[in-house]
């Protein structure tokens, strides 16, 4: 299987139109569901667009906000934050098109052999019911904790131990 080729660039002012059809998309199949009318589901799709992006900022303002592009078009974002522990993957997102074609793969083997590389592990929030689990699960990542319809879960290279492990390795003691 080859990598898909595939770049990723600064989140740009101009962007905004396609962050906010990317959200809407990947988003939709569960405000359909609901019932409501399809100017009321647009509506709130976009209020829920706007708030992620201001928590986002405000909560992760030192984060690397990146569009991902495939021949020479955005397909989706890549939002990571760096810290002392672990890269925190805040937002991984692909337009519905492009989603399971080997991208959002390659982008976290590269995040990972970047932690790894540091001695860091990866985390990330993912709702239960996201397919996008399956991919984690291969990778190695491990469900940590349940936060209403999210699960915290991690991935650290062979050899480091999650701050949490030596915490209770401490404790026990």
């Amino acid at each position: 299987m080859t990598t898909p080729d595939f770049t990723l660039r600064p989140e740009r002012a101009e962007d905004e139109p396609f962050l906010r059809r990317l959200y809407v998309a990947i988003r939709m199949p569960e405000v359909e569901a609901m019932g409501w009318p399809e100017e009321m589901r647009q509506t709130f799709l976009e209020q829920q667009f706007s708030m992620q992006r201001s928590h986002y900022r405000t909560h992760y303002h030192d984060a690397e906000f990146s569009v991902i592009e495939a021949d020479g078009a955005a397909v989706g974002r890549l939002y990571l934050f760096r810290g002392r522990r672990d890269h925190r993957i805040v937002d991984i997102s692909l337009l519905p098109e492009v989603s399971g074609k080997g991208i959002g793969g390659a982008l976290l083997d590269q995040v990972m052999t970047e932690a790894a590389a540091l001695g860091r592990g990866v985390s990330i929030h993912v709702e239960g019911f996201n397919p996008a689990r399956r991919l984690y699960d291969r990778k190695g990542f491990q469900e940590i904790e349940q936060r209403g319809p999210y699960w915290l879960m991690e991935w650290f290279p062979e050899g480091v131990i999650p701050a949490a492990a030596v915490f209770q390795l401490n404790t026990a003691s």
